[in-house]
């Protein structure tokens, strides 16, 4: 029996995470049973009850399993823990090493209803479709840190090995050859010598796959080029820090953060999780917006349970809910009619084919 580890989490995650649960089970009609759902406790969640931001049993369960569903993790409750013991040092990033989820994947899309929601004028979003690649497990944030005290100072190191670099690579390349066949490296070639690296690792690489297009771009540059002009980008791939800038300002795009989901991979194994972070300040509102908590688990069917069918309907469920014209508050324009979590969650159910 097929096993899913649910992570709530934290601030909204508990009100997103059922709601994503909800329209598995019901795209899964007849089914459902057939999957076992188990939830367990992660972040600051669990330093509250037992001590630990990723708790032994945890960390077991989602070994065991075979795909993850995360809602977030972190607030400002728990920032004065030391910084290791933080729900994000001390939970999200260890997971993602010891599950060795290399593979970051956020698509953008920019969904017709949604075209006035985005900050951006509608000729330069309208069409938009790209998928980013985050190397996840390596670089800056899982480098050697620390302080000195004469002088003063702090330092994080930034390492990649050529392994690090081509696995995530050769994955980028293989979905830009199922799309439009086009790739885009970023790095900072012009500054760092990680970046130098990269970019030699690129080009080897790209010798495997010659029908894809191939560029490269600075990080600076590929920042204003998603604002400018987005539609000229495919896949992009990049390094986990710029990655992690890039897909938060890619996630603009469609209207808000809260309709980018992600997924974190390593062969059939995932992590699936909205892009946005727990957002404490509306927690317990039931207003955050569960969509791409929703379509992460779209992805979740796709890549860890080949049910690509079962994943095409909730993605249309959510397009059909939109162009109904329902909208969470971070949707909505002045004067549009707002649902909240709950309603949203159930109007997905009520739309699936």
């Amino acid at each position: 029996m097929p096993k899913i580890t649910v992570l709530p989490g934290d601030g909204i995650g508990q009100e997103i995470i059922p709601e994503a649960v909800k329209v598995l089970k019901a795209v899964l009609a007849g089914r459902e049973h057939d999957f076992e759902f188990n939830e367990y406790l992660i972040g600051g969640a669990a330093i509250d009850e037992v001590g630990k931001a990723l708790p032994e049993e945890t960390l077991q369960a989602c070994h065991e399993a075979d795909a993850v569903l995360l809602g977030s993790v972190g607030g400002p409750k728990w920032d004065t823990l030391p910084a290791k013991e933080r729900p994000e040092l001390g939970a999200l990033l260890p997971l993602r090493k010891q599950l060795n989820l290399y593979a970051n994947i956020r698509p953008v899309k920019v969904l017709p209803a949604l075209l006035s929601a985005s900050t951006l004028k509608e000729d330069v979003v309208k069409g938009v479709d790209l998928v980013v690649f985050r190397e996840l497990t390596g670089g800056l944030y899982f480098g050697e840190k620390g302080r000195t005290d004469n002088p003063p100072a702090a330092y994080d190191v930034l390492i990649y090995t050529e392994e690090e670099i081509r696995r995530i690579l050769k994955l980028a390349f293989q979905t830009a050859q199922s799309r439009r066949k086009k790739l885009c490296s970023v790095d900072k070639a012009n500054v760092l010598e990680s970046s130098r690296f990269w970019r030699e690792i690129a080009t080897d690489v790209a010798k495997e796959f010659p029908d894809v297009e191939l560029t490269h771009m600075y990080v600076d540059n590929a920042a204003m080029q998603l604002v400018r002009a987005p539609g000229q980008f495919d896949v992009i791939v990049t390094e986990n820090m710029f990655g992690d800038i890039l897909t938060d300002l890619a996630s603009m795009l469609s209207g808000s953060i809260g309709m980018l989901a992600s997924a974190s991979v390593s062969g059939k194994k995932g992590l699936f999780e909205p892009a946005h972070g727990s957002a404490p300040d509306i927690a317990g509102k039931n207003i955050a917006n569960p969509l791409a908590t929703i379509l992460s688990a779209a992805m979740m069917l796709r890549y860890s349970f080949n049910l690509h069918v079962e994943a095409e309907r909730i993605e249309k469920a959510v397009l059909k809910v939109l162009e109904q014209g329902l909208r969470t508050a971070d949707l909505a324009k002045p004067g549009e009619k707002i649902i909240g979590t709950k309603e949203m969650g159930d109007a997905v159910v009520e739309a699936l084919a």
